[in-house]
């Protein structure tokens, strides 16, 4: 059985695979150059290692949550299963950085931040927990984690995905009409979408609108689901209070672009959940042992695009 990988840090990938798939032969493009496996292990790969492969490709195992660069590749092999990691540690990364947006406004350190540039001294009033209702638009694995742990700190919590949902400790919206109630009802939101076609542009003006006066955004999904002159109009008048963007349309930001100059705004280089190397290699190493064995693996969806 041969593995090949093209990721950053492909040799701790290698290095990893390795404790939990000994039988296998395991290389590098850096290394060993693009060549026909059994099983890729890839991060935003190019058009030629797919054009590499042959009929004895078994699958893609791909080293992040979102596949979306995969999807929007010409040559990935649409007969082949590929397969994503669900979650595996960055759930924890990823609640730690939205818990410090919520608590970077909930706490008024945006305030604070200005009053220090004025050599202000004044207290801002702290308000309850329950009155800062978060709401999650994505709930997906990394929502479910993040839903939960918010919670168990006092905060109202609600959530939103495409399709509907039920748990018995969270209340959860799906559809048009249910991502209206939840912006109607949020103070902060957290984006956590996926890059679809239904979630490309999903937050703009319209929909960004019917969050109440002085509301937060947070976005660490996908940089497409938000309209980022959308966004910045609405910091401009005021109806939205500030936002924390960890994921753009186009990355790097451009350094022209006017947000990195707002006021209102906190702009961070999509790192709310790197993916940690042991825990996911082990995930892949699963997988692939599962696949192996003739076992069910749950795949990407192309057409939901998770």
């Amino acid at each position: 059985m041969l593995i090949l990988i093209h990721a950053p840090d492909a040799e701790q990938w290698r290095a990893e695979l390795a404790r939990h798939l000994p039988e296998a032969t395991l290389r590098t493009t850096a290394q060993d150059g693009e060549q026909p496996a059994d099983y890729l292990v890839v991060w935003q790969p190019p058009q030629s290692l797919f054009k590499a492969q042959d009929k004895r490709l078994r699958a893609i195992l791909n080293t992040g949550a979102g596949v979306d660069a995969l999807l929007d590749n010409p040559a990935l092999p649409r007969n082949v299963p590929l397969v994503r990691l669900r979650d595996a540690g960055m759930g924890d990364a990823m609640g730690d950085y939205l818990l410090y947006g919520l608590l970077h406004f909930h706490r008024g350190m945006d305030h604070y931040q200005h009053q220090q540039r004025e050599q202000c001294w004044q207290e801002q009033p702290l308000e309850e927990k329950s009155r800062w209702p978060v709401g999650i638009v994505g709930l997906g694995t990394l929502g479910q984690v993040v839903a939960r742990r918010i919670q168990a700190l006092g905060y109202p919590v609600q959530g939103w995905s495409r399709s509907a949902k039920t748990f018995d400790d969270l209340t959860s919206y799906h559809g048009d009409e249910g991502l209206n109630q939840l912006l109607e009802s949020s103070r902060v939101i957290f984006s956590l979408l996926p890059n679809t076609p239904q979630t490309r542009d999903l937050l703009d003006h319209e929909r960004l609108g019917r969050l109440p006066r002085s509301a937060v955004v947070i976005n660490a999904g996908r940089g497409s689901s938000l309209v980022l002159e959308d966004l910045q109009a609405l910091l401009d008048t005021g109806h939205l209070r500030g936002a924390l963007l960890d994921v753009f349309p186009e990355e790097p930001l451009p350094a022209d672009h006017p947000l990195w100059q707002h006021p209102r705004v906190l702009i961070t280089p999509h790192v709310a959940a790197p993916t940690p190397i042991a825990p996911a290699a082990q995930q892949i190493a699963e997988a692939i042992a599962a696949l192996e064995r003739g076992d069910t693996v749950e795949t990407v969806d192309p057409e939901r695009g998770y």
